[in-house]
């Protein structure tokens, strides 16, 4: 296991990748930041945090669980365990932020997108990762990124949220997984 960014990097990034929302939308208006249950909380609540000093009004933060919609979902998922999606406020004619920890193929994604269109119609949906790690399957592309790292194809990239800290670690893909707090 090795760490590729600690607590104070990954917040920094955030910040960033904040600010880069606020330049590009002159603001926070009509922005909603949707995380990707389980992995993308943590960072989804750090940016909106971030986004709030920058703008100095709350930006909604909703969660949206994709078991469901996996294209893998009958024969990967015996046992599927779903959990809620919360959605804030109507996402009509609104800028969703979807949040996630980590990019790869592009299937987890694909699934996010399909779950939010049964909350209404987005004005446009944008993609904000924490670690890009490159392999896609689709073509799908992150607007926002706090870093992106070439990783081995027998590694995981995990995004650890320990009393509000986020750390993201590299490991063997068999090493337990460190679950994400909700």
């Amino acid at each position: 296991m090795r760490t590729l960014l600690d607590p104070e990097s990954v917040s920094r990034g955030l910040r960033r990748v904040a600010g880069e929302i606020v330049e590009r939308h002159r603001g926070v208006s009509g922005i909603v930041i949707v995380a990707v249950r389980r992995g993308g909380i943590g960072p989804a609540r750090e940016l909106a945090k971030r986004l709030k000093e920058l703008e100095g009004r709350d930006v909604p933060v909703g969660t949206v669980d994709i078991t469901l919609y996996r294209d893998d979902a009958a024969t990967a998922l015996p046992n599927p365990k779903i959990g809620p999606s919360s959605i804030p406020t109507s996402l009509e004619h609104k800028t969703v932020v979807l949040v996630d920890d980590v990019v790869s193929t592009g299937r987890t994604v694909r699934a996010a997108l399909d779950a939010l269109m049964d909350y209404g119609r987005p004005a446009r949906i944008e993609l904000a990762v924490v670690v890009d790690r490159g392999g896609r399957e689709l073509p799908v592309q992150p607007d926002y990124t706090v870093r992106k790292a070439e990783v081995l194809e027998t590694e995981r990239v995990d995004v650890v949220d320990e009393a509000g800290s986020l750390t993201v670690i590299v490991q063997p893909k068999n090493a337990p997984s460190v679950p994400p707090k909700p």
